[in-house]
């Protein structure tokens, strides 16, 4: 189930925390991010809660903020 909100916002249900402390990425969410196994991720939080970010994103941000300041 995937519900979509305005501005690119999603709704993709719930997920259980298993015993371990591991949940599993819905296959609606892999599919709308490209998350493929072997992917690593970088897991972002505040006082609202978590997000996950492919770190390759992360990285491409990172090089962008760094080209910025050689220049």
């Amino acid at each position: 189930m995937v519900i979509q909100e305005k501005d690119g916002k999603y709704i993709f249900g719930v997920v259980k925390v298993g015993d371990k402390g591991q949940i599993v990425i819905p296959r609606d969410v892999r599919k709308q991010y490209d998350i493929k196994p072997g992917d690593t991720l970088m897991m972002l939080g505040d006082d609202k809660g978590v997000a996950l970010l492919k770190t390759e994103l992360f990285q491409n941000i990172i090089n962008q903020a760094m080209e910025g300041l050689t220049k």
